[in-house]
């Protein structure tokens, strides 16, 4: 008998464990079900108040997009990467903003000349690579967009890139699964509206900044370049920076730089966009930034190394139609500078940004 209270304890213990089973089971799917959301969120990594903190190199000068109407968050960056990436923003759910923005190649497209889209549709233009875009007063290589925000309404709605009309893709966007949670989470609003959309494609965007190139590290210290790196970037000074000027090497502006247009393709660049006869032919200047890793060049992809661009503009005509007067400042460089100068441009590479965990794809079911 006197084992009889140890067996009562033991009993008393046995018919407490369904309780003891149950808090434990609640524990165990409070936390998963707090890993999937998480995972559905961010599949691969989660990006914290650090992560987006906006972080101006020092010699950049202030950005021309205004944050203080769209200030990033970590849930906003999240949701412009998913939405960046989630070709749910075509019309056949076959293309999104990153097939031709390709991480590898500093978000521009290395497999093809012109642009592909829906259906295997071909554009008419080059796709331009994408980084340090809150410098940019505008946008496309005629400069025809002057927001950051209303920059992917272009491609989305374009008949031969996706496709679709921003109707129909709020419409998925508000039948989807996880999209309402996700702008819900990131704006506070139950509403998805084509601001919010671009917003938060901004935001994603917005951080794409390229200032960690060798070309970096030697203005900060003068350290890291060979002899001919050096000799390359004096070649650059006085012969290329009227128009691709320090440190975001472009100056935005449109300029014509003795291309013979492409009959099959019509493009004309500003000209066929303002109707001035003058600006036929006039490109905005793109960023040097990465140039090596975002061949092919020109609007329409017509050279297929640096090599060809730089013969181009050291032997461009001069005079022809209503070309550039700063392209004469490009020309009559000895082969030695030449190869100088490509030397040079190879240091503007920035695999830093090309990397960053931050942009990597996220998974889309």
């Amino acid at each position: 008998m006197q084992y009889y209270p140890v067996f009562l304890n033991k009993l008393s213990c046995i018919k407490r464990l369904p309780l003891l089973f149950t808090v434990l089971s609640l524990t165990l799917a409070f936390f998963f079900l707090a890993w999937v959301e998480v995972q559905e969120v961010d599949p691969y990594f989660k990006i914290s108040k650090k992560d987006i903190r906006l972080r101006i190199p020092p010699g950049f000068p202030e950005p021309a997009y205004d944050f203080s109407k769209n200030k990033i968050t970590p849930a906003g960056f999240v949701l412009g990467r998913k939405l960046f990436y989630d070709p749910i923003l075509s019309r056949d759910s076959s293309t999104s903003c990153g097939s031709c923005h390709q991480r590898i190649a500093a978000f521009g497209h290395i497999d093809h000349k012109l642009s592909h889209g829906i259906n295997g549709l071909i554009g008419t233009r080059n796709v331009p690579a994408l980084q340090n875009l809150i410098w940019a007063p505008n946008f496309m290589w005629d400069g025809g967009i002057t927001h950051l925000d209303l920059q992917p309404l272009a491609p989305i709605t374009n008949p031969t890139e996706m496709g679709e009309s921003i109707e129909n893709v709020l419409i998925k966007l508000r039948k989807h699964t996880e999209y309402p949670k996700l702008f819900r989470k990131a704006f506070h609003q139950k509403n998805i509206t084509t601001a919010l959309l671009t917003r938060a494609l901004s935001q994603f965007m917005a951080l794409m900044i390229s200032d960690s190139a060798r070309y970096d590290q030697y203005c900060k210290d003068g350290s890291g370049f060979s002899a001919p790196e050096s000799r390359g970037l004096k070649v650059f000074r006085m012969h290329c920076a009227s128009c691709h000027p320090e440190p975001l090497f472009t100056d935005y502006q449109w300029h014509d730089i003795g291309l013979q247009p492409d009959a099959a393709l019509s493009d004309y660049g500003l000209g066929k966009m303002s109707g001035i006869s003058t600006d036929s032919m006039r490109f905005r200047t793109p960023s040097l930034r990465n140039v090596a890793i975002t061949p092919p060049y020109m609007h329409d992809g017509r050279f297929r190394n640096l090599q060809q661009v730089v013969a181009h503009y050291n032997s461009a005509p001069q005079g022809f139609r209503g070309n550039d007067p700063l392209l004469a400042q490009a020309a009559g460089l000895s082969p030695a500078q030449q190869q100088d100068l490509l030397a040079f441009l190879n240091t503007l590479t920035d695999r830093h940004f090309t990397y960053d965990r931050r942009f990597i794809e996220p998974y889309n079911p």
